[in-house]
Parts: C-alpha cells; sequence; structure tokens
C-alpha cells in the first residue's frame, strides 16, 4: 500500500474521528477520496426508511442539477441492486446506462466502480467513484480502498444513529419526567377539608401563578417543600428551572458561592443557584440558617435584581422567584440579631402558615387512605383499608413529625402487612405508647394477645356491619363465643352497622 493511500484513510479516519456530523465528515471524505483516486466523481447514497428515493449523503463532482436527478433516479438504476448482490458492482459504460447516462455526460466519466455499506451484515447504501474515458484503473486497488472508507462511513452512521436514539431516549425520559412532577404536584394533591387547609389551599391558588415572592412558614414535616413544588409546577415559570438549595446543608465559608456563584476572570467556577435559577424558580429551604452577611447580600440583590459573583468585577442581571420556607420564628431570630430585618421585609410579602398535623385531626384518615394507596401500589400489595382500632390509633396520635410521621408510618404498614386490611399491630411502635393509645407501658404475652384478638374482633364486625352471626363465621368461631368476647373487650355490635 503506497503513501498516497496510507494518507488517505488516515485522513479519512480523522475526518470521523473529528466529527461534526455524518454528512460533514462523509461530505471530506469523497472529496479526499475523488482527489487522491484521480476520479471524476465520487459519492456516498443511503436508503431510506420512508421513501424510495434514495438519501445521496455526500458528493464531489457533481452538478447541482446532476445531484438532484441522482437522488430521484439511483433507486431505478441497476447500481442499485448492489444492496441485493451485497458485492461491489462496476459500470463500464456509463454513458450507455439508461438511468445514469446524465452522470456520464456531466462529468465525463466513463467507468464506475461501487462498493457496499453495510450495517449489521445488511447492505444499507453505497459508495461510489467515477473515472474518465482513458484512465488507467486498478479497479481492484480501488474496490479495496473503498471497502476500506465504506466500513469507516458504516462505523459513523452507526454511531450517529446511536446518539440519536440516545437523544431521543433522552428526550423522551425528560419530557416523561415532567410529566409525573406535575402530576405529583398537582392541586389535586393538596389532601384535606379542615379549615386550616382549605385557607392554605386558597391561598396558594393565588398565588402560583403569580411571580410573588413566597415565604412558607410551620413546623418540620408540614408539607412546605410539597407547597413549594407545587407553586413551582402550577407558576408561568413550570417549563423553566428549578433549583432548591437547602442553607443547612453547606458550611458559612460555602454558602456565598454555592448560593451565588464564583467567577475567575471570564471562567465560571461554580455557577450558584441564583444563577442556575435564572428564568425560574429558586427554592431555599431553612432560610433562617443563612449567615446573617449572605442574608445582607440576597436581600441586596432581591433589591436590586443584579448578582455580583465572587471573582468578577461586573454585575449581571436576573430574574429568578424566590420561595423560601423556615420552621424558626424569624420575628424572634430579627430581634435577637440572628436574621436580618431587611431580607425580612423582601421575602413576607406572601407569608403561607402551614398548619401543623395535630390542629387538622379531621385530615389524619385523608392523608392516611392516601399514603396507603400510594405506598400499596409502589410495594404492589393490594390492602384495601385501615382497620378500626389501627384508625382509632392514627387519629389519637398528636403526631410531632406532622405529615411526614405520618407518612413514615402507613409506609412501614404497608411493608409490615400481609393481608389485605392494616391492623394496629402493623403500625410502629410509636403509636402504641400508653400516652397515645391508652394500652399498658409494660406490654406482656396476654395483653398483646388480647389486643390482637380485640382488634380481629372489631375488623370481622366491621365487614360484616355488626352482624355477629356472619363475624363469627369469618372467625371460623360460635355466635355465643363470639358474644362472650365482645362483653368481654366491650365491644357493641351497633357501632358498626351502617
Amino acid at each position: 500500500m503506497d503513501n498516497r493511500v496510507i494518507q488517505l484513510l488516515a485522513r479519512s479516519a480523522n475526518a470521523f474521528a473529528e466529527s461534526e456530523g455524518l454528512r460533514t465528515s462523509t461530505a471530506i471524505v469523497v472529496e479526499q477520496i475523488a482527489q487522491s483516486l484521480h476520479a471524476r466523481f465520487s459519492f456516498a447514497a443511503l436508503t431510506r426508511r420512508d421513501s424510495s428515493v434514495a438519501d445521496i449523503i455526500a458528493a464531489h463532482g457533481i452538478a447541482a442539477a446532476d445531484f438532484r436527478r441522482l437522488e430521484s433516479r439511483i433507486a431505478k438504476s441497476g447500481l442499485w441492486r448492489i444492496l441485493d448482490f451485497s458485492k461491489p458492482t462496476a459500470i463500464d459504460d456509463l454513458g450507455a446506462d439508461p438511468v445514469l447516462k446524465f452522470l456520464a455526460f456531466g462529468s465525463g466519466s466513463r467507468l464506475l466502480l461501487a462498493v457496499p455499506i453495510f450495517s449489521s451484515g445488511t447492505a444499507i447504501g453505497l459508495l461510489a467513484v467515477g473515472f474518465g474515458a482513458g484512465s488507467r484503473v486498478d479497479e481492484d486497488r480501488v474496490i479495496k480502498i473503498l471497502n476500506v472508507v465504506s466500513a469507516m462511513i458504516a462505523q459513523a452512521i452507526r454511531v450517529e444513529r446511536a446518539v440519536a436514539e440516545g437523544s431521543r431516549k433522552l428526550v423522551e425520559e425528560n419530557a416523561h419526567l415532567k410529566q409525573e412532577l406535575r402530576e405529583r404536584y398537582d392541586f389535586r394533591n393538596l389532601i384535606g377539608n379542615s379549615s386550616q387547609m382549605r385557607q392554605v389551599y386558597d391561598q396558594v391558588t393565588q398565588i402560583a401563578r403569580s411571580n410573588e415572592t413566597l415565604l412558607l412558614r410551620g413546623e418540620s414535616g408540614t408539607g412546605k417543600d410539597f407547597i413549594a413544588h407545587v407553586v413551582h409546577y402550577n407558576s408561568l415559570r413550570s417549563k423553566r428551572a428549578r433549583i432548591k438549595l437547602n442553607c443547612a446543608s453547606f458550611p458559612e465559608n460555602l454558602v456565598d458561592s454555592e448560593l451565588f456563584g464564583v467567577k475567575e476572570g471570564l471562567k465560571q467556577k461554580i455557577k450558584g443557584a441564583v444563577w442556575a435559577a435564572d428564568g425560574g424558580t429558586l427554592l431555599l429551604d431553612e432560610i433562617d440558617r443563612l449567615p446573617l452577611s449572605t442574608q445582607v447580600k440576597l436581600a441586596g440583590i432581591l433589591r436590586d435584581g443584579y448578582l455580583e459573583q465572587t471573582g468578577d468585577v461586573r454585575s449581571t442581571s436576573f430574574n429568578i422567584r424566590l420561595v423560601a420556607s423556615t420552621n424558626q420564628n424569624l420575628e424572634a431570630a430579627i430581634a435577637s440579631g440572628k436574621f436580618s430585618d431587611e431580607l425580612f421585609d423582601r421575602i413576607k410579602g406572601f407569608t403561607i402558615l402551614l398548619p401543623p398535623l395535630r390542629e387538622r385531626k379531621s385530615d389524619i384518615l385523608l392523608l392516611a387512605e392516601y399514603f396507603l394507596e400510594k405506598y400499596g401500589l409502589e410495594r404492589k400489595k393490594n390492602i384495601r383499608r385501615l382497620s378500626t382500632p389501627a384508625i382509632d390509633m392514627l387519629t389519637a396520635y398528636h403526631y410531632p413529625g406532622n405529615v411526614r410521621e405520618l407518612e413514615n408510618a402507613i409506609e412501614r404498614a404497608v411493608i409490615a402487612c400481609d393481608s389485605g386490611v392494616i391492623h394496629g399491630h402493623h403500625l410502629p411502635p410509636t403509636l402504641q405508647t400508653a400516652e397515645n393509645s391508652g394500652t399498658e407501658t409494660r406490654v406482656t404475652l396476654a395483653s398483646a394477645v388480647a389486643a390482637f384478638e380485640r382488634d380481629m374482633i372489631m375488623d370481622a364486625l366491621k365487614s360484616t356491619r355488626g352482624n355477629v352471626a356472619k363475624a363469627a363465621g369469618m372467625l371460623d368461631s360460635t355466635e355465643r363465643i363470639l358474644s362472650y368476647k365482645m362483653k368481654k373487650y366491650a365491644l357493641n355490635s351497633r357501632r358498626f352497622r351502617r
């Protein structure tokens, strides 16, 4: 193999290695082929899945008018049968070919040599060159060179298709994820019929589609993070960035850079949450944990609408919507000098106070049933309902961890449950203490068995709507024994009649 051929193959490989796309790289390669082999023209053509017209991905030495003719006619020519034969093809007198003779007249060519381009063992196109009349051509040598280059083109096609498929899947997954988030944070997922939650719902509906800064206040576990996401995904900025930063997650010396970014000269070293959220929503959780100096800086950029990054002498305008949350008494923090009164003035414009769960007891059952359905689907368990004792235990508890604690309790119960009903013994021990459920502090075997028996009897009576005979049959017992047990546990069948 002479140096000229080696250089051709090296340049071809380099063109595909530095690819800016299949067509751009192939255009460089077919030009190199024509020049190195002293051919009048060269081109690469692929089949189209949706059309009988060929796709000429690159050509050299062919006039624009002839290029259009070639694209529309080549599939009707004898040359196209190379896809069926999967072998190199030669046309000795191109001018005599009834379909492709225009190439001979346009380029002065007589001999055409072509090799197939393979993908997964199937011919999907061809690479061809044309030589002028009287040219001395070593056909075997040319075909060997074309076979090597066609393999490079085939590899480039596989890479481009793989990248395109990956990009398509990424776009689909991204769209699917966004749709899931919109559904997860839809207004209908704000659970509760209590007056406090109806007020929260009204406030969220009012503020969501505005661009106002929002402050969410309430104890830990009351749902501030959920409300923040509901506001974003139901706002005019729902298709833009949503950046969340927990202000307690970073040491004081790193908070500024994480929030505002760092720039060294023209190079962006750390982007920063404010910069990343430009045009969208910035969610700042536990805003009270920001250092006082950072609070002052944040108040300034909220006031002016400009951001000065560390290491950058220029100011950059930005457009964000701030949603902040805290479980602390900010007024007391201001009085003690731990929170900036200027920042408080900037973020308190629209405030939503989320009530603790103990103050909206009427919502506990609704929330419990919502979480039961959610985790039942996740764990692929057909759990139909909560037993009456379990409901009593859930509603009697004071929930220091609020909605988050209730959710965790139901998730644990779903995992522990091996039947279609959640019973009291499936719930966490914290819900079964003397303070909350009236049971003894020290649980004996007898008391545990009695509690389980009482639970099963209540569940059977509920299922039969207070029919003692049917309940006895469900429990594989007799009506007399069940009546005795009901008297022992102070259960009245009338309570279960509906």
